[in-house]
């Protein structure tokens, strides 16, 4: 009553508080819509989310393939790019037959290229979440 509330009405709030419901219960005037159409399945990505999860891929696709091969491939084992996990150093230099010092280098100078900024450019609008 303190907050101007009668108490009667605090009660029954509470009573209703405490009871399930079904998330099948009509909302609305026209009960065309349930209690479960109004709740968020956090596990499910939004619309916006899938889209840009889509084309931020295809965007990282054809940027890969302005890469040589072989600095496409190092990338991708790297940073797990397309694969399971990504690889050490040592682990790609033994896929290619070369030391992992070399693996370093091609990686850096892959990156190098990647951050060009007419490459750059196309990745970067990504960031401005």
């Amino acid at each position: 009553e303190r907050m101007g509330f009668p108490l009667e009405k605090v009660r029954k709030v509470l009573k209703i508080a405490k009871e399930p419901i079904s998330l099948e219960t009509p909302i609305g005037e026209e009960e065309d819509s349930h209690l479960g159409d109004f709740i968020e399945d956090k596990k499910i990505m939004s619309p916006v989310e899938a889209v840009t999860k889509f084309d931020l891929s295809e965007q990282t696709r054809k940027i890969m393939t302005t890469l040589t091969p072989r600095e496409e491939k190092v990338l991708r084992k790297r940073f797990g790019v397309g694969e399971k996990a990504d690889h050490t150093l040592e682990e790609v230099g033994k896929e290619f037959n070369v030391t992992r010092e070399r693996i370093r280098q091609i990686e850096a100078k892959a990156l190098r290229k990647l951050r060009h900024p007419r490459r750059r450019k196309v990745l970067e609008s990504f960031t401005e979440f």
